[in-house]
């Protein structure tokens, strides 16, 4: 097996500019290496592959003076050693940068512990054998995820500079991510912004929570009441962070927990039988990585979502 260090290393040298002293190292290094994300600078820190003046330097928080010579080690990515499964993919788009896909229901995005295969990375190395490596080998291409039984849009990337570049709109808040969910209960409001921060839970691991400020980590959620049906509403959600399990969480924490959501939801009765939570990943937009463009999807809403919908819309008529 090819040891990590058996991998071609790409060398970059920088030298501290007057305008760079004070700085920290990694903000240092991000203005001087823009390919490379802050992120992925820090990683590199952390593994030792970042030298100050000779040594390694671990600390991305230290000072840097000028004249200061830093040099990056960069490692060739690790080759994939998944599988590739035959897996129909649902694309909305594809080119030679990214590939936009309407996720299913029941597919878990990457390997993770109780899905070592059948998952949508699987199935894009079927499609696509080179992917962006910045995730490691388990989750090439991932720039975001979706739950196992969300469904909805989703963006992955086929190389470096595209998962940077779309990596980098998701964390300054320029992308948009919209969903569309079916809640029990009426909120009083129209609209509304939950900000409350998102940690596991301290007794279930399976599941997240809202957290005490300072224990968990900043989650913001904007909603919107479309459509009042009964004793259930359809929502519009809007990510401004993007935490595991985020949605759910928020909308339980609102008292206005997924209708279907096996985890959030004490109450497990629906109008129509639901396998999974009634939650959407129904527009994304983003700018192209290439061209500049600005691009915007919508992925169309699942039968179990719509028969849903048209069940609800009935018994209130």
């Amino acid at each position: 097996m090819e040891s990590h260090q058996d991998l071609p290393v790409e060398v970059r040298q920088v030298t501290v500019t007057e305008k760079q002293q004070g700085s920290r190292l990694d903000r240092g290094l991000a203005e001087q290496l823009p390919d490379l994300s802050r992120s992925r600078l820090q990683q590199l820190i952390r593994a030792g592959q970042v030298w100050l003046n000779g040594k390694p330097c671990l600390d991305k928080n230290r000072a840097l003076q000028t004249g200061d010579r830093i040099e990056v080690r960069i490692p060739a990515v690790t080759p994939s050693r998944l599988e590739p499964e035959r897996i129909p993919l649902d694309i909305l788009y594809e080119d030679d940068d990214l590939i936009v896909l309407n996720k299913p229901r029941d597919l878990v995005v990457h390997p993770a512990p109780g899905h070592p295969s059948g998952t949508l990375v699987h199935a894009l190395l079927a499609h696509c054998p080179r992917l962006s490596g910045i995730n490691g080998e388990q989750r090439p291409g991932i720039v975001h995820r979706l739950d196992k039984d969300t469904t909805g849009a989703l963006v992955i990337a086929k190389h470096d500079q595209a998962h940077q570049h779309l990596q980098a709109q998701i964390q300054a808040k320029t992308a948009r991510r919209i969903y569309l969910g079916v809640v029990f209960g009426r909120p009083a409001q129209s609209q509304g912004t939950v900000s409350a921060p998102i940690g596991r839970h301290p007794v279930d691991r399976q599941k997240m929570a809202v957290l005490t400020p300072g224990q968990g980590r900043v989650a913001v959620t904007h909603w919107q009441v479309l459509e009042r049906l009964g004793n259930y509403t359809l929502m519009q959600f809007e990510l401004e962070t993007g935490r595991t399990h985020q949605i759910r969480v928020h909308a339980a924490h609102l008292r206005l927990p997924i209708v279907g959501d096996p985890l959030y939801t004490q109450s497990k009765t629906s109008p129509v039988k639901l396998s999974g939570q009634a939650l959407h990943a129904w527009k994304l937009s983003f700018i192209h990585p290439r061209s500049g463009q600005p691009m915007h999807f919508t992925a169309p809403l699942p039968e179990e979502f719509e028969r849903l919908l048209r069940q609800l819309r009935s018994q209130v008529r």
